[in-house]
């Protein structure tokens, strides 16, 4: 019956983070902490689970015509590497826990943002390629030592600095999370002898069919904007509780 909620949890998780063009690892390594799970364990998976789902929102968003290239890769250039170096650096677990209580709490607000649609003839201005680099890299080092794609840093502030509309957001969030999720993997993975990935058969196909059902309705017109609200709230509870047990 655990494994189940499990599964069920992964799969709504996959379903909401993917309709705004996220892969869902700080949803996963919230389900995963307030179950117990080891942190090595739950980084692991939540990061193989990260790739699947970003990969289906990169496609989905990219065939339905929202993806600019010319948007995201100046944040790709500062993030990739340093993910890879916050993969490999060693943190206190009261940081870790604050960390990921930052990205859940992020995910939460994002879940609760309801941005219009892009009117027509309505122009969002590209950051300074300087800007971009350093934003890419700041939020590459603490996803990699988390263990996410940092979609939940960068969504936010490409909406709320016009810097992109809803849906070239979630195109390019799931680009960015694709490759640092790829090379956070990596690093995490070099670093530990004997890594414990869950049960895959069906983890993996709890989150291909939510990642699919989601972005193909982020790619849509649906909002359930009410659905998200509620995992918003689960997200801060996470979040609050990963807080207090840092203290």
């Amino acid at each position: 019956m655990e494994s189940f909620f499990l599964y069920a949890a992964v799969f709504v998780v996959a379903i909401l983070y993917s309709s705004v063009g996220h892969g869902g690892a700080s949803g996963y390594l919230a389900v995963l902490a307030l179950a117990s799970f080891p942190k090595e364990t739950a980084v692991t998976s939540a990061l193989c689970l990260n790739i699947l789902v970003s990969s289906i929102a990169f496609l989905t968003f990219q065939k339905a015509g929202y993806f600019r290239w010319g948007l995201i890769w100046p944040f790709l250039l500062g993030s990739v590497p340093a993910a890879y170096v916050g993969s490999i650096s060693k943190i206190s677990s009261p940081a870790y826990s604050i960390f990921l209580a930052l990205a859940l709490c992020l995910a939460a607000l994002r879940m609760w943002m309801d941005f219009p649609r892009k009117i027509s003839g309505e122009i969002y201005f590209r950051p300074h390629l300087v800007v971009a680099f350093a934003v890419g890299a700041v939020i590459g080092w603490i996803s990699g030592a988390v263990g996410i794609g940092g979609g939940v840093f960068l969504s936010p502030l490409l909406l709320v600095l016009g810097w992109a509309d809803v849906k070239q957001t979630s195109a390019a969030s799931a680009c960015f999370i694709l490759f640092n999720s790829f090379v956070a993997l990596g690093g995490h993975l070099s670093q530990v002898s004997d890594v414990v990935i869950l049960d895959w058969i069906p983890l993996v196909t709890a989150a291909f069919m939510g990642g699919w059902l989601g972005s193909q309705m982020g790619a849509g017109y649906f909002s359930h904007l009410a659905l998200r609200r509620v995992l918003g709230v689960v997200l801060w509870i996470a979040g609050l509780k990963l807080v207090y047990s840092a203290f």
